[in-house]
């Protein structure tokens, strides 16, 4: 039973990779053999167009064919019984990394033909099961008035249509600065950040650690 989880953010020992190391906490203990990848580590870039996973006869068998820093990460990703990626919301998106990510992996799965009832085959044949969890500065109220769950979803409907199931984790109003006397953010309360990062943020890391033990859980059967 293989984990991957890969880090979307530029940043180590925050939000976002705390909460992918409570999710990896979650399925190791469930017995998964787990790995994190950072992915502003590499070098790598999007899909450069060559429709090598598109030809008759291609024999990627689903992996971009492109090579660079990512590709031995998107091999084991597509070896995983289990698949986390994380990502810090800048400007209403994930990174531009985890995008990158995201077009390498999923656009050579995804197959170009229809199947005689209408669905589409994939370079895979089984499921690989996912979740993307993001950490945002923005508070839940107002990610709901400003629609994010909107523009989440055409990631998480891309995952679970290639990949076969996805699920999304949010934590919301995340703590942003180490000293926020330094930065020019009135806007915030650092007693409220600070309150909420004490109070609210450790039952975010509860819940990513359930994500990672239901996820293992799952694709045990």
């Amino acid at each position: 039973m293989k984990a991957l989880f890969v880090n979307g953010s530029p940043r180590k020992n925050w939000n976002t990779h705390k909460m992918l190391e409570s999710a990896m906490k979650g399925a190791s203990d469930s017995g998964a053999e787990c790995e994190l990848v950072h992915l502003y580590d590499m070098s790598f870039k999007g899909c450069v167009s060559c429709f090598a996973c598109k030809v008759k006869g291609s024999k990627t068998n689903g992996l971009c064919a492109y090579r660079d820093d990512l590709r031995p990460v998107l091999d084991r990703a597509l070896a995983s019984d289990v698949l986390v990626i994380g990502s810090p919301i800048y400007f209403s998106y994930p990174t531009g990394m985890m995008r990158l990510f995201l077009e390498r992996l999923l656009f050579p799965i995804m197959s170009y033909n229809v199947n005689p009832d209408g669905t589409r085959p994939r370079a895979i044949d089984r499921t690989i099961y996912s979740a993307l969890i993001y950490t945002m500065n923005c508070p839940e109220e107002l990610a709901g008035k400003i629609h994010y769950t909107e523009y989440f979803a055409p990631n998480s409907q891309a995952m679970e249509l290639v990949l076969g199931h996805c699920e999304t984790l949010c934590a919301y109003d995340t703590y942003q600065f180490t000293d926020y006397s330094r930065y020019d953010a009135s806007v915030f309360s650092e007693s409220e950040k600070a309150e909420h990062r004490d109070k609210v943020f450790p039952e975010d890391l509860k819940k990513a650690y359930d994500l990672g033990k239901r996820l293992v859980g799952m694709a045990r059967g």
